[in-house]
């Protein structure tokens, strides 16, 4: 946000991170960010910005890893396949909300059992979803080829953040 050039004080909301069984994979990440936005409202010259991001392989989401065995078990899964990860997007003044999500594929070369192994016990990813930040040693080492927007990848997607937000501003 900083780099893109805007003043922001961030807050923590304690929103648990679940979602019904009735939607499809595709709609998870926006409702999520959605969620997290119902728990805050902001003042009049406020802006609210949420967001969640999911890893979908296989129609399934991926989550965060509940422990090690969990994390290697879903590299394995990403291992030399692709993936779309999904950033759902959330703007909320005190007059309405907007929300959306951005798509990005990202193709994983293969990496051996040791290389995972080294990643989890040296980057920890038990807080991101998929077991993986693109922006550490895995995502240098072990992403092919990214269709679509790295910093969605990274969890927010920036460019529609800053589409949606100079329309807000122009109003």
């Amino acid at each position: 946000m900083q780099m893109a050039g805007y003043d922001f004080e961030a807050l923590s909301l304690d929103v648990e991170e679940s979602y019904p069984d009735t939607l499809s994979a595709w709609e998870v990440a926006e409702h999520l960010a959605v969620k997290k936005a119902s728990a805050y409202t902001p003042l009049s010259n406020e802006i609210l910005i949420t967001c969640d991001t999911v890893v979908i392989l296989d129609e399934e989401v991926l989550e965060k890893p509940r422990d090690f065995a969990d994390a290697l078990q879903m590299l394995n899964r990403l291992n030399g396949r692709q993936h779309t990860v999904v950033s759902g997007l959330c703007i909320k003044t005190s007059t309405g909300l907007k929300s959306l999500s951005d798509r990005t594929q990202v193709q994983f070369l293969h990496l051996t059992e040791e290389e995972l192994t080294h990643y989890i016990e040296r980057y920890k990813p038990y807080d991101k979803a998929g077991s993986y930040g693109v922006q550490e040693w895995l995502g240098m080492v072990g992403v092919e080829y990214i269709r679509g927007s790295f910093y969605n990848v990274m969890g927010l997607p920036i460019h529609r953040l800053y589409q949606e937000l100079t329309r807000e501003l122009e109003r």
